[in-house]
């Protein structure tokens, strides 16, 4: 597993105008979770763009190096990283401490290797059911992605996550019966305007059925309309006989 050192600066005030300030100055607010406790950082964001396109993105380990600081190196990964939705810029990093003798849970990259497969070499299209995948293991253990060879599957044939071969002392957490990929076999023009013309069938009889029951309730509305005055009429000509 990769492992990368990290200068990080300490800082003590916090807030939104803080944040503002330290990203003006060139430096990225960062935050270290540790145990329930919280540690107010900043760092380079030159040395968070060379974490991030490391061989394990955002799963590389980091030796956080606390300037000024004399204690104990500490041990991290990036648990999250928010970006300017519009520059796509770095606003904001979690960090989270780990320890080597204690698994973690994270989510691990699926990466489809091998020649193109033979469904799709057919003519088949080449699916993705999923892009990642949950793993539990020591943090010296964390793969740099979860690999799948999909160079044999043939049209109509799946991987399931209960097949993928992954190291000693990793677990896979999420449903073994998922797909993880498969080579499906192309629709037909024909299949094809077959399924068209049966949703817009679906969709059309609905509203015909609709629209039937509105005209019949015409009718029905109109006779219960003429049917009010004569009502009171005769309620009107019942209360002057008893007068």
């Amino acid at each position: 597993m990769q492992r990368i050192e990290l200068a990080v600066d300490r800082r003590t005030d916090a807030g939104k105008g803080v944040a503002r300030s330290l990203r003006r100055a060139g430096r990225i607010p960062a935050v270290l979770y540790s145990g329930g406790r919280s540690t107010m950082l900043s760092l380079n964001p030159a040395d968070l763009t060379k974490l991030l396109h490391s061989a394990a993105g955002e799963n590389t380990l980091i030796d956080l190096k606390v300037a000024g600081s004399s204690g104990q190196e500490q041990l991290a990964i990036l648990r999250e990283v928010q970006h300017d939705p519009l520059t796509g810029a770095p606003l904001h990093v979690d960090l989270f401490e780990v320890a080597l003798d204690r698994p973690i849970r994270l989510k691990i990259h699926v990466e489809v290797i091998g020649e193109t497969p033979i469904g799709v070499k057919e003519g088949g299209v080449l699916q993705h059911g999923i892009r990642e995948v949950e793993v539990e293991c020591l943090p010296a253990l964390i793969p740099d992605a979860v690999r799948v060879d999909a160079s044999l599957l043939k049209q109509g044939e799946v991987i399931h996550l209960r097949d993928l071969q992954v190291g000693e002392g990793v677990r896979l957490l999420d449903d073994p019966a998922l797909i993880v990929v498969s080579v499906t076999t192309p629709m037909s023009e024909e299949k094809l305007a077959e399924l068209l013309a049966a949703t817009a069938k679906e969709t059309k009889e609905p509203e015909l059925l609709a629209k039937k029951k509105e005209e019949e309730g015409e009718p029905a509305a109109a006779a219960k309309a003429e049917a009010k005055p004569e009502a009171k009429a005769k309620e009107e000509k019942k209360e002057g006989k008893g007068k």
